[in-house]
């Protein structure tokens, strides 16, 4: 619905491991196998078969992490031809998948470059400012902490699905937690679709919080026909754990530095 810019926030050191896990996911991205069809806009059966087998290897199964049921058939990655066709061939997986690794490694994995972009937009933007406060390893800890309540949270309220659960989302919504609990009143410049795009400057409790709303009517089935391929459950655990976690920091986190350079518009921080 809006889509984040800038914020008046600047960092006193360096982000460094938001750096990486930007630059992480986008190498991850690049080298799974069948992913060329998404950046091409058109994908071959083999292309796809590919991407399903590596997808079915790495990403989160709430059935595998919540039941450990283990599938006795997954794609292996090849092209057959079926009563029905061609299609991707199954088969006794070749190897031994941890479901609670799998909660990691489905965190670097996205479907489309829509999907990474739109994720790592807005890592950058907001997860600057956490790791700025929290310290590099600390941030780095809270990261994937984050990503794991996620992970575990939609499984546990979808034990018995079997679809695979991809991307940072849920990580990064952690952060946006965190980014409300600490930021609340930091300006946040957005585009808010609006024929073409209207440019807003905003307190990050707005923009977050109706984030964070959307997320929890989208989760409950309200306003969309049908949950879909989100995960918007995963997003709301994520940012509840990111807020929780964040709380204790709350009251020694000193008020962000004044913007250096040039500010477009009112510079003063309002009590909103």
């Amino acid at each position: 619905m809006v889509i984040p810019v800038h914020d008046l926030n600047p960092v006193r050191r360096t982000p460094w491991v938001t750096y990486a896990l930007i630059a992480a996911n986008v190498v991850v991205f690049l080298s799974t196998p069948g992913i060329s069809g998404s950046v091409t806009g058109g994908s071959t059966l083999a292309q796809l078969c590919h991407l399903e087998a590596f997808t079915e290897h790495y990403a989160l199964v709430p059935r595998e992490l919540i039941q450990h049921r283990m599938p006795s058939l997954v794609p292996t990655g090849q092209v057959g031809v079926g009563v029905h066709g061609p299609g991707c061939v199954l088969g006794p997986p070749s190897y031994d998948k941890s479901p609670e690794l799998s909660v990691f490694t489905a965190m670097f994995l996205h479907g489309s470059w829509l999907h990474l972009l739109g994720n790592m937009l807005f890592l950058l933007i907001f997860g600057n400012n956490i790791e700025d406060r929290m310290g590099h390893v600390r941030y780095l800890l809270f990261y994937v902490a984050c990503g794991y309540a996620a992970g575990y949270g939609f499984a546990l309220l979808n034990p018995d699905s079997g679809q695979p659960l991809i991307g940072a989302s849920g990580a990064i919504a952690g952060v946006l937690g965190a980014y409300l609990v600490l930021y609340p009143r930091v300006r946040v410049w957005i585009l808010v679709p609006f024929l073409l795009f209207l440019p807003l400057r905003l307190p990050a409790w707005i923009v977050l919080g109706f984030w964070f709303v959307l997320q929890a009517l989208y989760s409950s089935g309200q306003g969309v026909s049908s949950a879909g391929t989100v995960a918007y459950a995963a997003h709301v655990v994520g940012f509840i754990a990111g807020m929780l976690i964040a709380l204790p920091l709350r009251p020694g986190t000193p008020p962000p530095p004044q913007p250096q350079g040039p500010v477009f518009g009112r510079q003063a921080r309002p009590g909103w």
